[in-house]
């Protein structure tokens, strides 16, 4: 099966897939603009933090080739101001301000350039190289995580960390694409993850195009799962992981871990090290982003609450590096009490 990509670079400009058409679409949003990149970053239409970071990196090259600057000078202050726009689109991948300060480290150095088009050449590599290095993380991350299963594993995952969210196979779903290649994997059980249905609508996408066996189950189904089935393994990516562990992914990932726990079931976070914010000590600092009360009242375009309800919409939360039996990365496997 070819793999759908999320996003890739071509005449000029970049595409991306725009995931909320999923699964019963594919089309693709052409950015020609930074802001366009910003739009489609803040309106879901790419998302996963590893995606968001090479989006980013190519919405900072967009910005230095997206008008005719009369000098590099010009050309730098463009670019930086478009940098701050695409860093308010989402607070808590850190990823997209990894991707951004990786792009405008790069612009420092060449600030004593006085081509245009030389800075736009050498920031299109970087992008390109982000994006490489991705595919090449993904791999890793996935034969690491692989071998921490066993034979006929039953997995559950939440919200979607595969190639929909990363620029190769995946995190999360690229350990189980790898541990189902090794004929390890017996059922994977899919969260639905409201209220944007990712994992309904991307994991199990993803997951039958691969012939890899999937169960789909509502949020509030994972702990009668764990209880009436044999499950060995919860899987799940990150969008940020502070220096103690702490973990911010998808809202409904920390009741995950506590019913795990509970179950005596291994709780995994597979993520890149770009994931791993060192900045911050703890999950308390990490800033949880409230998204708009529509994507909770509405399924698609249907209304299931009544007019004017009150509405709370944290769109992750964090869990606590207690409840993470290990953190699967592209530089090997850490464990309890963590140290990065």
């Amino acid at each position: 099966m070819k793999q759908i990509k999320t996003l890739f670079w071509r005449h000029d400009k970049l595409f991306i897939l725009n995931q909320k058409l999923l699964p019963h679409k594919i089309k693709y949003v052409i950015c020609k603009t930074s802001d366009d990149v910003a739009n489609s970053i803040k309106k879901m239409i790419i998302r996963g933090a590893p995606a968001i970071g090479i989006a980013t990196a190519f919405g900072i090259t967009l910005a230095s080739r997206e008008k005719k600057f009369k000098s590099t000078i010009e050309q730098r202050k463009h670019v930086i101001k478009s940098a701050k726009k695409i860093l308010k689109t989402r607070p808590t991948a850190v990823n997209l301000r990894w991707g951004i300060e990786r792009m405008l480290s790069l612009l420092e150095k060449l600030k004593n350039s006085n081509s245009t088009k030389y800075i736009q050449k050498e920031l299109l590599k970087e992008a390109k190289k982000i994006l490489k290095e991705d595919i090449l993380t993904n791999k890793k991350i996935s034969k690491n995580g692989a071998k921490l299963l066993k034979k006929k594993s039953n997995v559950i995952t939440h919200c979607n960390a595969g190639a929909l969210a990363t620029g190769g196979i995946g995190t999360a779903l690229g350990v189980i694409k790898e541990a189902w290649r090794q004929k390890k994997i017996k059922m994977v059980y899919a969260d639905e993850t409201r209220p944007y249905l990712q994992g309904a609508r991307l994991t199990t996408f993803e997951l039958k195009k691969a012939g890899i066996p999937v169960t789909l189950i509502t949020d509030n189904m994972a702990g009668h799962i764990m209880k009436t089935e044999k499950i060995d393994a919860v899987i799940v990516g990150a969008d940020r992981i502070a220096k103690n562990g702490d973990t911010a992914n998808k809202i409904g990932t920390y009741s995950l871990a506590v019913l795990a726990k509970a179950h005596k079931i291994p709780f995994y976070v597979a993520a890149p090290t770009s994931t791993i914010d060192t900045k911050i000590k703890s999950g308390k600092e990490i800033p949880i982003e409230e998204r708009s009360k529509e994507e909770v009242i509405k399924i698609a375009k249907y209304k299931i609450a009544p007019d004017g309800i009150k509405v709370r919409h944290p769109a992750f939360d964090v869990t606590p590096s207690e409840l993470i039996t290990a953190i699967i990365t592209e530089k090997g496997i850490f464990r309890y009490p963590y140290k990065f």
